[in-house]
């Protein structure tokens, strides 16, 4: 029984980090439609978008790692609400870059549901997830 116990003594913890990184995941959600100019969930819901569906689940994958990266890494619940908020940033940029960078269409590309770019999109979403999570176990 102190077995038992003493596996679940911490649920009250996982609950808490559990609640708060879904908040963040909604949050991340609303910045990421915010920045970039095409509604993912129209297109997805309602146009049956691909290309928009493959970049979106990719930039939601790349946040996850990064804020999965900043649980394990976060000694309280302030500094991983802290460090939740730089992996949007992060996560954004990482939009921004391809957008005004390598990618300048990628925004009429996703629209045109071009799969190759919605497939770029969520390789660079997800590396820079990966880079992020590393970054914050300093």
């Amino acid at each position: 029984m102190d077995a038992i116990i003493n596996s679940i003594s911490g649920l009250g913890n996982f609950a808490l980090y559990f609640a708060v990184s879904i908040l963040l995941l909604f949050v991340f959600k609303v910045v990421y439609a915010f920045v970039t100019p095409h509604n993912e969930w129209e297109l997805v819901k309602v146009h049956k978008n691909q290309a928009a569906a493959i970049g979106f689940g990719g930039a939601m994958i790349g946040f996850s790692i990064a804020l999965a990266g900043a649980v394990a890494n976060s000694e309280f619940l302030i500094d991983f609400v802290v460090w939740g908020i730089v992996a949007i940033i992060a996560q954004s940029f990482a939009f921004a870059l391809l957008r005004f960078t390598f990618m300048p269409k990628i925004a009429d590309r996703i629209d045109k549901n071009e799969i190759s770019a919605g497939t770029i999109l969520a390789a660079v979403s997800i590396s820079v997830g990966l880079l992020n999570a590393a970054c914050m176990s300093y």
